[in-house]
């Protein structure tokens, strides 16, 4: 596995659309895999750190077919999906309710300070290393000052690159905490998924993150 040398445009506009690809063949296989999930830690993790009173406005972040989109709409804040592949962006408007954006990651278009929250629920390892500083930073601005983005994702020694046909980056705990600091985040709590299990049995590393000044 290798990373792209740069945040070059042409290599990760070919890693956007391969990824796409893989999931666009396998879009009613994975939505009927995940919809039954239970991410409610996560979902209460990045409402817990939200301050000021509700309902707050959350950008779900790869909302997928929409699951984590419906919950949170009915939990009476003001949800607004964004996902990459327009198949997954349709299923979740039609199973949600709600405003979706069709958006690469690598390519996003958001609006300063509008949201209370993120909510980027096993979608940021899609994007490589050398443009998480960028995404990141992206994020951080459409924050409003003081909220809050969740992020869950598999953890592993800082290796990337094509895996079943997806492009991954399985970033070392302590690189993942050095990267979203330095993209102006204050780290407010972290955890491993699943809940209840040894360390080598909980492949995801959950943390909660304050936008910093």
């Amino acid at each position: 596995m290798s990373e792209p040398a740069a945040d070059d445009p042409r290599e990760l506009e070919a890693i956007s659309r391969g990824t796409l690809a893989h999931y666009e063949e396998r879009a009613s296989s994975f939505w009927e895999g995940t919809r039954g999930h239970d991410v409610a830690q996560n979902i209460d993790a990045l409402l817990s750190a939200i301050t000021g009173e509700p309902p707050f406005t959350i950008l779900d972040f790869g909302c997928g077919p929409g699951r984590d989109l419906r919950t949170l709409a009915e939990r009476g804040h003001a949800a607004i999906g964004l996902e990459g592949l327009s198949r997954f962006a349709a299923m979740a408007r039609a199973y949600s309710g709600c405003e979706v954006w069709q958006q690469d990651f690598l390519a996003l278009e958001l609006p300063p300070g509008r949201f209370d929250g993120i909510f980027a629920n096993a979608s940021l390892f899609h994007v490589p290393r050398a443009a998480l500083p960028r995404v990141l930073r992206e994020l951080r601005t459409s924050l409003r000052p003081g909220g809050v983005l969740f992020a869950s994702n598999p953890h592993g020694t800082d290796e990337e690159g094509w895996n079943r046909g997806r492009y991954s980056y399985w970033a070392a705990p302590d690189t993942w905490v050095r990267l979203v600091t330095a993209a102006g985040f204050a780290l407010v709590d972290e955890f491993y998924r699943p809940a209840g299990r040894p360390r080598a049995e909980q492949p995801w590393l959950a943390t909660v993150w304050r936008r910093a000044g």
